[in-house]
Parts: C-alpha cells; sequence; structure tokens
C-alpha cells in the first residue's frame, strides 16, 4: 500500500499567514512536515521540537529582542508538537509581525492545547490544517481492492502504522499502544481530566452507543458521574480527536429531537480497541452501528481533505421514530445519508416530506466507493 495524501503543505502556505497543523498523534504530521522541509533545497529553515527547553525557555521569557534575534537567519520555521511550549502563541506573532515573509509552520496533537496556546494572539493571522486517519481515497488502493480490505478498515481503522502492518496481530497491537499511550496517558495529562476509571468508562459507552443518540444525563447515569463533569470529559475527547459530536437537526417540525447527541469515533479502529473488539465481522452484533461510525469517519475527512471545513452533520430522528442516520450541511444544502452494510433502504417518506428539496442517498458496502472515494 503506498498512501497518498492528498493534503499538501504548499498549498496551504499564505504570505504573513502562520500555518498550523492540528491532528491526533501517529496521523502523519510528522512525516508530512519533514516531507515539506525536504523539497525547499537551499532556503534557510529552522526545524525544531516542542520538547526543546531552550525553545520553551526562549517563548516562555516572552522577550522580543531574543525572539527577533533567534528568528532572523531563518526564511522557514518550522516547530513540530508546538504544544508543549508554553506562550508560544505570543512569540509567534512577535515573528510574524517583524518578519511576515518568513513561512512558520506549527503542528500539535492537541487542538485543546495548541488553541489555548496561539488562539487569541494569532487570531486573523494563521490558517489550520486538520490532519486524520488515513481516509480510503488516500490509501492508493483500487476499487477491488479496496472492497476486499474492507473489512480490515472497519475492524482496524486506518492509522498509517496500521494500515502498513502486515498481520492482525500487529494490528491489534499497535492500536491498543495507542490507546494507552494517547488516549489514556495524553488526555489524562489535562488537569480537566482527572479519573482514569471514568474516563475509561465513559469511552467504552460512547463506543457502545455508536449510531444511537444519547442525553449527558444518560452518560452521568452510566458512568457514575455528573454531567457537567462528562460534558468536559467529552469536550476534551472532541478536542483531542478522538470522537466528533453530532446534533439532532431541527428546523421544521416541533416533533424533531435536537436535545441528544450521537458520537462518533474518528477512527473505526481505536473504537474497537476501546471495546477490545476486533472480531470478524461475522462474529459481531455491531455491524450496523460500526458501518455509520465508519462512513460518518469517512466523510467527515473528506470534508476536511476537501476545504468543505464548513460542513455540519447532524442525526435527525421525531419523537414518532422516523429517522435519518447522518445528515451533512454543505452551503445551505442539505444530504440526508443512510449507512446500511448490506440492504439499501433511502430515508423515508417523513424526512423527504419535511425536507423535498434535500438529496437523499444510502451508502452500502456495495456502492460505497461511489460515495467515499
Amino acid at each position: 500500500m503506498i498512501i497518498q495524501r492528498t493534503q499538501k503543505i504548499e498549498g496551504e502556505l499564505e504570505p504573513g499567514r502562520v500555518l498550523i497543523i492540528y491532528g491526533p498523534r501517529r496521523v502523519g504530521k510528522t512525516t508530512m512536515l519533514r516531507g515539506y522541509l525536504s523539497t525547499l533545497g537551499s532556503k534557510k529553515v529552522f526545524s525544531g521540537q516542542g520538547d526543546d527547553i531552550k525553545l520553551q525557555e526562549l517563548f516562555s521569557a516572552q522577550e522580543r529582542n531574543r525572539l527577533l534575534e533567534f528568528a532572523r537567519p531563518w526564511e522557514v520555521i518550522a516547530i513540530d508538537e508546538a504544544q508543549q511550549i508554553p506562550k508560544i502563541g505570543i512569540g509567534i506573532k512577535m515573528i510574524n509581525d517583524e518578519y511576515p515573509n518568513t513561512i512558520i509552520i506549527l503542528t500539535g496533537s492537541s487542538s485543546f492545547e495548541l488553541a489555548g496556546q496561539v488562539g487569541e494572539p494569532l487570531t486573523g493571522r494563521h490558517f489550520v490544517m486538520t490532519l486524520l486517519p488515513i481516509a480510503l481515497a488516500e490509501s492508493g488502493l483500487g476499487v477491488y481492492d479496496l472492497r476486499n480490505r474492507l473489512e480490515d478498515f472497519l475492524i482496524y481503522g486506518c492509522y498509517p502504522e496500521v494500515l502498513l502492518a502486515e498481520t492482525p496481530e500487529k494490528r491489534t497491537r499497535i492500536l491498543q499502544e495507542l490507546l494507552s499511550s494517547y488516549l489514556y496517558k495524553d488526555i489524562l495529562a489535562l488537569d480537566k481530566v482527572r479519573s482514569p476509571a471514568k474516563l475509561r468508562d465513559l469511552a467504552r459507552a460512547i463506543a457502545l452507543q455508536t449510531g444511537n443518540d444519547v442525553s449527558l444525563g444518560e452518560l452521568a447515569s452510566t458512568v457514575g458521574l455528573d454531567a457537567k463533569t462528562v460534558a468536559r470529559y467529552l469536550d476534551v475527547l472532541e478536542k483531542m480527536f478522538v470522537i466528533k459530536r453530532v446534533g439532532g437537526l431541527s428546523r421544521n417540525l416541533r416533533s424533531e429531537i435536537s436535545s441528544k447527541a450521537r458520537y462518533f469515533f474518528l477512527d473505526t479502529g481505536v473504537r474497537n480497541a476501546v471495546l477490545d473488539a476486533f472480531q470478524p465481522l461475522s462474529l459481531r452484533a455491531d455491524i450496523g452501528g460500526l458501518w455509520e461510525n465508519f462512513v460518518f469517519a469517512e466523510l467527515y475527512k473528506a470534508s476536511m481533505r476537501g476545504r468543505h471545513l464548513s460542513d455540519i452533520y447532524y442525526f435527525w430522528r421525531t419523537h414518532g421514530g422516523a429517522e435519518v442516520d447522518i445528515v451533512r450541511e454543505r452551503a445551505g444544502k442539505l444530504t440526508a445519508i443512510e449507512c446500511k452494510w448490506s440492504k439499501f433502504t433511502l430515508p423515508g417518506k417523513a424526512w423527504r416530506d419535511t425536507y423535498p428539496e434535500s438529496e437523499t442517498i444510502c451508502i452500502t458496502k456495495h456502492n460505497f466507493p461511489d460515495f467515499l472515494l
């Protein structure tokens, strides 16, 4: 398999704008950055790491003269894992003000931390690229091979290391290590998350409810936390690129449900690792929810890759029981998407009567290349 990322750093650069690359650990941010830097030839390039003590001290001091002296020789400044550097946003703003033609690229594995460091100081001065696990369209595989490997994608997900691993045992081991070091270790290092057992319980509860809408109260009751704490934990999980919250669409009917939400994992391999569930699809009772999660993740990755950053995703359900798995809003147009593993079923009459101008599609294991590539 030859992974071919469609997002390119050079396509995101603008004079006077800092580029920030967000994304979970081990999706290829460092590889992408190094690949770009290797193409710059004779340009004067500084490449640093966020755990460099000297860099941390330099930016923490916020001494303008020292920062400008540091930046003066370089045409390109690239800092990987920049969220580890305190007050980096203020320092980068000073450099950007003085040297607007210097290319500045920061990467970070946590939008939660890095956004807090750079968001306000660089307001109006930065662009964001979100790098997620590999999309089907980036796998380098043809339709025939994608169909043959579809079960692997659903079970083990699309992290680069996992896709390149040669055996199911190695894929499982990589995902378990990723879960241990990234989901739990990194998140638990944040002050807002103080209970490892409850975080694990919450992640499992979300994984078990894939494809179902739930309230904060229901999740709180399940894991034994108050609703405010659950909301805080969910927010951290989302900002660490583990899950994505999808709200209910409600515009036309009082009967439409909008008080609940659905939570999808951005990678089905991580979702299955949370449950320690790597069984073949033929032995699983959760194929419906797993397929819906997979389709959502691919659609969301397509939005990020295709510069459709304003896409909004919903689910739709009425108190009478009518529902649509996923609704995408793009430039004001709604697309209702049913996710069915095998049986082709378009969104029903209730949806079509309520939103007659919308597009309706059904994505199955048979036609998925038509919609996800």
